[in-house]
C-alpha cells in the first residue's frame, strides 16, 4: 500500500498520479491511499519530487490500528533547532559547534565523544543562557501540536528521547503534556555550566534501550511502536520499531528508514496511524 500524504491534490494531479501508478487513489482521513503491494520505488520517488508531496509505502509488517507508542527525537525533529548549537551561540561558538553537530548527525563522528567535545566548549556559561534559548529560539516544527493532539485523541502515549538536554526535554514534557522523556543532564554548579554531562550519555544505544524499556512498561511489542528521527544516532531506535520515519533527515537516515517525510509537517505522521488496510 502507498500513502500519499496530501488531501490538497487537484483533479489533474490525482489523474496524473493515478496514470503513472496505474491505480486508483482512495481518500482516507487527511491523505490518499493506493492499493499497490510492490510499488516501483524509483517511480514513487520521482512522483514525490515532481509534486513536492510525500509518498510512502506502508510496510506489510506494520498494523496501523495496533499502534501503542510513538517515540521521537527532539532536536530538528519535534523542534526546529539543535539546542546545543543555540547554546553555543551565546558564547559566539555556534559555527564550531554546529560543524561538529552536523558531522555527528550524518554519522561521521562518534556521537558520545562529539557531544562531550561540544559540551566542554560550554564551560563557564551561565545557566540563564539555557532559559534564553528556550524562550527566544526554541520552536516546534510544523504540525507538531496537531500530531500530539491526534495521538492523545487515540490514547497513544508519546515519548521524547534526545541526545540533547533535560533542561529542554523537561520543559517540553510539561508544556506539551508528554508522557515520557529521557535525555542528557548538563552539570551545573552555582548557576554555571561546568562543561560536563552528569551520568551516561543518551546516544544511539540508549535511545534504542529506552524504546525497549517503554515497550516493556506498557506491555506492548516493538512492532506496535513508531520511531521518528533525523540523525544517525536515531537509527538503532528506528530499526527496532515497527515503523521508522525519517523526518527531513540526513541522507544516511533516509536510506535506512522504512518511510520518510521530506515535504510534510509532523501532523502527517498521523497518516500512518489512520491508514486503512
Amino acid at each position: 500500500m502507498l500513502i500519499i500524504h496530501s488531501n490538497q491534490l487537484t483533479k489533474p494531479q490525482l489523474q496524473q498520479i493515478e496514470t503513472a501508478l496505474n491505480t486508483t487513489l482512495h481518500p482516507v482521513a487527511n491523505h490518499y491511499q493506493a492499493n499497490i503491494s510492490c510499488p516501483d520505488m524509483t517511480l514513487v520517488k520521482k512522483l514525490s519530487e515532481d509534486f513536492k508531496i510525500d509518498i510512502n509505502p506502508l510496510p506489510k509488517s506494520f498494523a496501523p490500528a495496533n499502534t501503542k507508542l510513538v517515540i521521537s527525537d527532539m532536536d530538528s525533529t519535534l523542534i526546529g533547532i539543535e539546542c546545543v548549537d543555540e547554546i553555543a551561540d551565546m558564547m559566539n561558538l555556534k559555527p564550531q559547534v554546529s560543524a561538529i553537530t552536523e558531522a555527528a548527525m550524518r554519522g561521521e563522528l562518534n556521537f558520545e565523544s562529539s557531544l562531550n567535545q561540544r559540551v566542554a566548549l560550554l564551560e563557564g556559561l551561565s545557566e540563564s543562557a539555557l532559559q534564553k534559548v528556550y524562550d527566544e529560539r526554541l520552536f516546534l516544527n510544523p504540525g507538531a501540536e496537531e500530531w500530539l493532539a491526534g495521538l492523545k485523541s487515540k490514547s497513544i502515549p508519546f515519548a521524547l528521547v534526545s541526545g540533547g538536554f533535560t533542561y529542554f526535554t523537561d520543559r517540553l514534557k510539561q508544556q506539551l503534556s508528554i508522557e515520557f522523556s529521557r535525555s542528557n543532564q548538563l552539570e551545573i554548579n552555582n548557576g554555571v555550566l561546568t562543561g560536563k554531562i552528569v551520568g551516561d550519555i543518551i546516544g544511539a544505544e540508549a535511545k534504542a534501550y529506552f524504546l525497549q524499556e517503554l515497550c516493556d512498561v506498557l506491555g506492548i511489542e516493538l512492532n506496535q511502536a513508531i520511531a521518528i528521527g533525523d540523525g544517525a544516532n536515531d537509527l538503532l531506535m528506528m530499526n527496532e520499531a515497527g515503523l521508522s520515519i525519517a523526518y527531513h533527515a540526513k541522507p544516511a537516515v533516509q536510506e535506512k528508514a522504512a518511510t520518510s517525510l521530506n515535504f510534510s509537517g509532523l501532523d502527517k505522521v498521523l497518516d500512518f496511524i489512520n491508514a486503512e488496510i
